[in-house]
């Protein structure tokens, strides 16, 4: 039986990581909500927001978190471009043409990234209300987790006032519902079908930011990789399309994620992370017996 200390520590650390894990899945529920398009590439947006949060902070002087704006715009232009020149024209293609298309332009950008870049993992230490970090069962939740737990919950707020709150976010929720009825009524859906992926793509590269802020170690041009497995047992857990699940999923993954881990390292011989991996899958497995949808899949 762990610690009570180590159990409070882990149990406070995973929900921190798991609003990360929820608003980095968010951006991949959104996509395939309105255009029935899976993300393959997922990971590598993640990854090329953990580098603007890296470069606003070493080269800018400026507190890594601002990277989420910086992701935000990033993501909205890249989104576009990606959508007019690739996306568009796979609205009725088999699903493995999307399944490839989103997979290599995962691989261009992370071969991008490390063309300009470099191979090499970088990181930064940033912790700038150290002095005022305060103790739950002796366990010190630092500044910088707490910082991006509260980013996370902002960027998913903001989603939230444009998908039901705005003329746009009105109009997104028509072309899921009905599209030929969206069209009738005058919806362009060509056009809602662009912001969607791009709105998509800009929550996912301002989460990669987030992230890089909440780890601060690790940021290489294959980080991803992880993200993007993560990323589909979370989005299926919480029901594909689904945003709060997504978000929810993703709470609860951390959660369950860092205290498994805890109570398997008291186990001798066996290799922690490795295991932890393998039951998340289990996991998803036993939810999806229950709930086929997912928690909140309709």
């Amino acid at each position: 039986m762990p610690d009570l200390n180590l159990l409070v520590a882990s149990i406070i650390s995973g929900l921190l990581i798991g609003a990360v894990y929820g608003i980095a899945t968010v951006g991949l529920n959104l996509i395939f909500g309105v255009l029935r398009i899976v993300n393959v590439g997922h990971g590598a947006f993640i990854m090329l927001g953990a580098y603007l949060a890296f470069i606003v902070y070493t080269s800018l002087g400026l507190p890594p978190l601002l990277g989420v704006v910086a992701g935000l715009a990033v993501g909205a232009v890249l989104g576009l471009i990606i959508y007019y020149l690739v996306i568009r024209y796979l609205h009725d293609a088999p699903e493995l043409a999307t399944l490839l298309a989103t997979f290599a332009i995962g691989i261009l950008i992370q071969e991008l990234v490390k063309a300009v870049m470099g191979p090499d993992s970088r990181g930064f230490v940033w912790n700038p209300l150290a002095a005022y970090e305060f103790e739950i069962f002796g366990y010190k939740p630092s500044s910088f987790q707490i910082l991006a737990a509260l980013s996370s919950l902002a960027l998913l707020a903001f989603l939230y006032v444009v998908i039901y709150r705005t003329r746009l976010g009105l109009a997104i929720r028509a072309v899921v519902q009905d599209r030929e009825g969206a069209m009738v009524v005058g919806i362009d859906v060509e056009r809602i079908y662009a912001a969607s992926f791009a709105l998509g793509i800009m929550v996912t590269v301002a989460s990669g930011a987030i992230l890089a802020a909440y780890l601060q170690t690790g940021i290489h041009p294959y980080m991803g990789e992880i993200y993007t497995l993560k990323g589909f047992v979370i989005a299926v857990m919480g029901g594909l399309g689904s945003i709060p699940g997504a978000f929810i999923a993703g709470v609860l993954f951390g959660l369950f994620e860092n205290v498994s881990y805890l109570l398997l390292a008291g186990i001798e011989g066996v290799q922690p992370l490795v295991l932890t991996r393998s039951i998340a899958f289990l996991l998803l497995l036993l939810i999806l017996l229950v709930k086929p949808t997912g928690l909140m899949g309709r």
